[in-house]
């Protein structure tokens, strides 16, 4: 327990000490934000704001876990996972701000991309840590025997939880905050986890401190990322915090309570999702804007508004998730 908040707080504190340095290099630089031009007026103030600003979180979380870890397959499964996809994001980041246009890598080469990152937590997660291809659906017991299916749901799980995170990233320190939340409650998760499906109290501990390491650092980058924004996190923050969500999803045989515990990002996906199906089909719009955050703005709620509802709707989900979550491995 003790390594696991000393992880925690080390990647806090490297998050903090790191985010000056790299704020004034980015600005040195001019690697600003672009913004979409369809996006509310006042966003277009926050042009040139730096961004990339999940390098600063993934080194602040890399160092404590290279060093305090046991490096044990679990874990750096999880981890690998979440470089590969903040690595996707610095590539679509790198693009937007060489071209100068809020539009990077195009939608297909992403999911080719999370394809190749989700066949290899599915060989890592089954053929080395040891998990089963069974669907464990924690909101009520029951279990299913996907198979080879199993490799699509982690494909399906990962490309939902970098878009849904991703979609989130559109106020100051919304996706950070509830991010952090969400990767809390999969910390506990984990720490409680050990001797279950498989995981060993190595691997249990492996993704407590990963875990701890996630949380940390996206609490340190917050203070610089809540309003109004220092620096922004960009998709190569975005997508492997997204990433990390995802793996711990696979490595806690939660897949399916994700949908709870990572409800906000799911509200998220959703709002978009039904604006574009509506607007499609019925030629109108159900929303002012998506994702749904953008709707609240232009209902003239004030940003910092919707972002504290906005997590406290994402520490509910979790609540409610990790109860679950309880129940299931207690019955």
């Amino acid at each position: 327990m003790g390594e696991i908040l000393i992880a925690g707080l080390a990647s806090l504190l490297i998050s903090i000490f790191l985010g000056p340095k790299y704020i004034q290099f980015l600005r040195s630089r001019e690697f600003g934000q672009q913004i979409r031009e369809e996006g509310p007026a006042e966003h277009h103030l926050k042009a040139g704001t730096p961004t990339m600003g999940g390098l600063v979180i993934f080194t602040a979380i890399g160092i404590p876990y290279l060093i305090l870890s046991n490096r044990d397959a679990a874990s750096l499964a999880v981890f690998g996972t979440a470089l590969a996809s903040a690595g996707i994001g610095f590539v679509d980041d790198w693009l937007k701000i060489v071209k100068a246009r809020s539009l990077g890598l195009s939608a297909r080469t992403k999911l080719a991309c999370q394809l190749v990152i989700a066949i290899g937590l599915w060989a890592v997660a089954t053929k080395v840590v040891g998990l089963s291809d069974e669907l464990s659906f924690r909101i009520f017991d029951g279990q299913v025997d996907i198979g080879g299916f199993y490799v699509v749901l982690i494909f399906l799980v990962l490309a939902g939880a970098t878009n849904g995170v991703n979609l989130t990233d559109g106020l100051d320190g919304l996706a950070a905050g509830c991010g952090a939340i969400v990767l809390l409650t999969y910390t506990a998760i984990a720490f409680i986890t050990g001797g279950q499906d498989g995981l060993s109290i190595t691997e249990q501990d492996g993704l407590s401190l990963l875990g701890a390491c996630l949380v940390g650092a996206s609490i340190g980058f917050l203070w610089f990322n809540s309003f109004p924004a220092a620096i922004f996190m960009g998709d190569t923050g975005s997508l492997g915090l997204g990433g990390a969500i995802a793996g711990m999803a696979v490595m806690t045989k939660s897949e399916v309570l994700l949908i709870v515990i990572g409800g906000i990002f799911v509200i998220e996906a959703l709002s978009v999702a039904a604006q574009v199906f509506t607007f499609r089909v019925f030629r109108r719009r159900i929303l002012l804007m998506a994702p749904i955050h953008h709707h609240f703005e232009l209902l003239g709620w004030s940003e910092t508004k919707i972002i504290v509802r906005f997590w406290i709707t994402a520490a509910i989900a979790s609540a409610i998730g990790f109860t679950l979550y309880q129940q299931s491995i207690g019955a």
